[in-house]
């Protein structure tokens, strides 16, 4: 059973930084692209920033400059640096991993639970 787990989520002020952390576990063969979404009330889901397993890296044009995603591929791990955050930014973040668990021979989408994150202050 694959699962993606975050944390770091919270309440931070306007131009306060935050770090979103997200753990795939289980049996697990190899690991594509790896990412991060988020979800405002009313909104739709968008693309914040993603990160393939070479580590080129692609941003939301909002988050450009501010936010900095990494991986760490020996843990399964990825993580987002959010910087100079602004109230804009409040959504719920979910991680996102493109993963070929053992048990399969194609590429599964899976998602984290999501993890809140509040800009205000």
């Amino acid at each position: 059973q694959v699962q993606l787990v975050e944390s770091g989520g919270g309440l931070v002020q306007p131009g306060g930084s935050l770090r979103l952390s997200c753990a795939a576990s289980g049996s697990i063969s190899s690991i594509d692209a790896m990412g991060w979404y988020r979800q405002a009330p009313g909104r739709q889901r968008e693309l914040v920033a993603t990160i393939t397993s070479g580590g080129v890296t692609n941003y939301a044009d909002s988050v450009k400059g501010r936010f900095t995603i990494s991986r760490d591929n020996a843990k399964n791990r990825v993580a987002l640096q959010m910087s100079s955050l602004k109230p804009e930014d409040t959504a719920v973040y979910y991680c996102n991993a493109k993963i070929t668990p053992s048990s399969r021979q194609y590429i599964v989408n899976y998602w984290g639970q999501g993890t809140q994150v509040t800009v205000s202050s």
